[in-house]
């Protein structure tokens, strides 16, 4: 018991103290999944629409694929990506394996399809009177899908959100495509698992600390956003 409350008030010192080496895992860690989240949005909110709007033969079966992929395991996406990006591979010339792009691939393409299945669901429980009303007021069809975006932009505000959380504690993809190098591709659950096997604990729970306030800053906003969407 001495020894869980003395590591825990020495990680509360660390974080404190602003140390370096805790602060660039951080960094690290909000910039790969920030921008992993960024370009999946970019990808994911389109082809969630599309999918929602779209009366094509197969649709049922594309979003039963898409609700398969959101149990993909994530050691599963860093073995398929690094068969790509190692030397061997068809993109080894690009030299991405254990980088942060690595990361992000690899990232992005873990919450694409959670976040195109959220905005299917987003999209799909806007009532229909709003199309019909803005087709009938002259609204074309880029028109009409802003209208309907619109309507759903906190249910898809929450599915970005729900994505960020998604990546932001994952270790499988970071350890395999980032390699877990010390100021360039250690993430917090990767440091974590390393300071665990040193048995250095301090670093790891001022690591889990921040990680967990941040995942609870993520719950707070994605709920009070599911409030509003849910009005």
């Amino acid at each position: 018991m001495n020894f869980f409350v003395d590591s825990f008030f020495a990680a509360f010192r660390l974080i404190g103290t602003g140390d370096a080496e805790l602060l660039k895992i951080v960094e690290v860690t909000l910039s790969v999944s920030s921008l992993a989240t960024v370009f999946a949005s970019a990808v994911g909110i389109p082809m969630g629409f599309l999918i929602a709007h779209s009366q094509v033969p197969g649709k049922r079966a594309v979003i039963t694929v898409l609700n398969t992929l959101l149990a993909l395991p994530t050691v599963v996406i860093g073995l398929f990506v690094y068969v790509f990006i190692s030397r061997r591979g068809i993109f080894g010339p690009l030299d991405l394996l254990y980088s942060q792009e690595a990361m992000v691939i690899g990232q992005f393409i873990l919450i694409v399809p959670l976040i195109a299945a959220l905005t299917i669901a987003a999209v799909s429980r806007v009532d229909a009177r709003y199309q019909k009303t803005a087709r009938t007021l002259g609204a074309n069809g880029w028109q009409t899908a802003l209208v309907i975006l619109r309507e759903a932009r906190f249910a898809i505000s929450a599915a970005v959100i729900s994505g960020f959380g998604r990546v932001i504690s994952e270790i499988g993809i970071s350890m395999m495509l980032g390699g877990n190098i010390k100021g360039f591709t250690r993430t917090m659950t990767t440091a974590m698992a390393l300071e665990y096997d040193k048995g250095s604990f301090t670093l790891a729970v001022a690591l889990g600390v921040v990680l967990m306030t941040l995942s609870l800053g993520i719950n707070i906003i994605f709920n009070l956003i599911q409030g509003k969407s849910s009005r």
